[in-house]
């Protein structure tokens, strides 16, 4: 999701803690060297999730933080009314766990069987410390954050539901280009409708009938129920836009 100009992508030896890792190209860490990036990854631990299964709670205690190297997770929070919002999803290489309070202001839940790299706060701040080019990294991708955040902003209060669910579409999509550093027109779909609906502010009948549309004026089609191929991108992007 992330890049830089200042990765240290080079092969890691035989026996190195982060060897065959795929998300090192985009994570946090991707900016440090084969021996730093060793020593930062034995501070941690491996931590695997089921799908369903939470990683944290809303209000739960800060102590921790992670890096998604496999999967993919959603971040949502739970309104007075007992409804979910879901604030976005974070895939391979994503940081999460960073609080401006000592505790949580969002639950995350794994879509779909996951792993992370798991770090004691405590530990991972003394090594920023020590590591100016992590910190710097960090900074970075909260600025990212942000922007992506604001998006949302626009995405859910000044668009129409087929505005919405295009430009979801091609948000992800984007999102994959940039992690294989190539075009595609194949997207997987790991959350369920119900969490895109909850994600765009729409209910999960709406999802499904603006896809079924799309599928019908050959924008896309479903190759199976969590993986959608692109036919038009021009025009999905036009109605990205504007659903005039």
């Amino acid at each position: 999701m992330f890049e830089t100009s200042t990765r240290h992508l080079d092969l890691l030896r035989d026996g190195h803690p982060c060897q065959g890792c795929e998300a090192r190209g985009r994570a946090v860490c991707g900016v440090l060297d084969c021996e730093r990036l060793a020593q930062f990854r034995n501070l941690g631990s491996k931590l695997r999730l089921r799908a369903g299964q939470t990683l944290f709670h809303e209000g739960d205690p800060a102590t921790r933080v992670f890096t998604l190297t496999i999967g993919s997770l959603k971040l949502y929070k739970q309104l007075p009314d007992g409804r979910r919002q879901i604030v976005g999803f974070s895939g391979s290489g994503d940081f999460l766990g960073i609080s401006v309070d000592d505790e949580h202001a969002f639950s995350a839940e794994a879509v779909e069987d996951s792993e992370l790299c798991c770090f004691p706060r405590s530990r991972f701040d003394a090594f920023i410390d020590e590591h100016p080019v992590m910190e710097h990294e960090l900074y970075r991708m909260a600025a990212h954050e942000l922007a992506m955040a604001q998006l949302q902003l626009v995405l859910v209060g000044a668009k129409t539901a087929t505005e919405r669910v295009a430009s979801f579409l091609l948000h992800l999509i984007q999102r994959v280009e940039r992690v294989r550093g190539e075009k595609t027109e194949v997207v997987d779909l790991p959350m369920s409708r119900g969490d895109i609906a909850d994600y765009l502010g729409l209910t999960k009948e709406t999802v499904s009938r603006v896809l079924s549309t799309f599928r019908a004026t050959r924008l896309v089609r479903l190759r199976a129920l969590r993986q959608v191929q692109i036919l038009n991108r021009t025009l999905l992007e036009q109605v990205a836009e504007s659903d005039d």
